[in-house]
């Protein structure tokens, strides 16, 4: 059975692969098909789905040592579906409101960066450091 962080750390590692595939497939099939503002919303979506796929992952990586682990990894899983799948579909739809919902993916993001440095921070603040002779 999945312990919680790997059951997450799929997730993210998922969307790490959809951002290698979306980022292809704007580069190549959207590229005569999109005009300038969608392919730059498509390539920011596909930008911050990595980033924040790769952060996700470090997390759950250092999960035994982060007392905020499932909330960091649940945030940047939760923050790339709202802010990099809104792009994705107003790039491809022209759906303009859906810039609206955008900024609630971000504020995950932001959320996430500040418990993952908060959790950082105190991991190595309560680390005992090495005796030296």
């Amino acid at each position: 059975m999945f312990s919680f962080p790997a059951k997450w750390a799929s997730l993210a590692a998922l969307q790490g692969l959809l951002s290698v595939a979306a980022g292809a497939f704007g580069a190549h099939a959207l590229s005569h098909l999109l005009d300038a503002n969608a392919l730059s919303w498509w390539h920011t979506a596909s930008q911050y789905l990595m980033y924040h796929a790769l952060a996700g992952l470090l997390a759950a990586a250092l999960a035994s040592y982060l007392p905020a682990a499932k909330k960091i990894i649940i945030l940047f899983v939760v923050g790339n579906t709202i802010f990099s799948g809104s792009l994705y579909i107003m790039a491809l739809t022209g759906v303009l409101w859906l810039g609206a919902i955008t900024p609630i993916g971000g504020t995950c993001y932001l959320l996430g960066w500040f418990f993952l440095t908060k959790s950082l921070w105190q991991w190595q603040t309560n680390k005992q450091e090495p005796e030296t002779k």
